[in-house]
């Protein structure tokens, strides 16, 4: 099939209510901001996918995916050579995953199901196997766990920048009185100013940039020492628990994972 987001709306006037969508591309490749008129889920069947639209980040490695609403401007970057399976929902189908943006968890039937719905036609018969087939996948969908995997940002101009700066060089150890102070707040208004834009307190925000700043390059390939030590954790040990507690997995999963 053609890349979805070379012609973000080919599928919009499409009747059925959903779409798949396979696509390979190299290391380091970059989508520039476009939006689709149906909701997006993009599953990156091999390497990583980095996702940003103005109200955050989102990662999605193996056995993840993301989900984006229509109409919602969004870039994508790729680490190490990522193999997608993509899926766009019309406004019926899409009420299974929500009208926010979203990571899930894709289980091995969900797996499956996404790789034989990139092979089904635009036009397939919906009361055929292929429509059987995008049924089931509309009803995983919607079972499907989400999954902390995202760095929602704040609307304040000042906040904003701060977290933008903070996403440039994460340290797990910043420190709310420090932010606070920079932002001429005391500590009481920031922690439910911070929480009230982004719906993370500030700590879990912070572990949050943390852990999705390392599965970038868990992919491409640095070592858990090194990312431990960049982000301020006091060891490799100290990371490696905060990420198997988060993502169930330790980080050598993903290290191990091919480029």
């Amino acid at each position: 099939m053609a890349e979805s987001w070379k012609n973000p709306h080919q599928y919009d006037d499409v009747p059925r209510p959903v779409v798949g969508n396979a696509n390979t591309y190299p290391p380091s490749f970059e989508v520039d901001w476009h939006s689709h008129g149906r909701g997006q889920l993009v599953y990156a069947e091999t390497g990583v996918l980095v996702l940003k639209n103005t109200y955050g980040t989102w990662v999605a490695p193996p056995e993840r995916a993301v989900w984006t609403p229509a109409h919602t401007l969004h870039s994508l970057r790729t680490v190490g050579a990522v193999t997608t399976r993509s899926l766009l929902l019309d406004a019926d189908a899409a009420r299974a995953l929500g009208d926010v943006s979203t990571v899930i968890s894709v289980s091995p039937l969900l797996r499956q199901l996404l790789i034989s719905a990139s092979g089904v036609p635009v036009d397939y018969d919906m009361d055929g196997r292929d429509g059987l087939v995008m049924d089931l996948l509309v009803a995983e969908l919607g079972r499907a766990p989400r999954v902390a995997l995202s760095v929602p940002l704040p609307a304040s101009e000042k906040l904003l920048a701060r977290c933008q700066a903070f996403l440039e060089a994460p340290n797990i150890h910043d420190a709310i009185n420090d932010w606070a102070d920079a932002l001429g707040l005391d500590r009481r208004t920031f922690t439910r100013t911070f929480r009230r834009q982004t719906g993370l307190s500030f700590g879990a925000w912070r572990q949050q940039a943390c852990l999705l700043t390392a599965l970038p390059r868990l992919a491409g390939g640095e070592s858990v020492t090194a990312i431990a030590m960049d982000l301020g954790y006091d060891s490799p040990a100290a990371f490696s628990t905060m990420f198997r507690r988060l993502l169930g997995v330790p980080p050598s999963r993903y290290a191990e994972r091919p480029a």
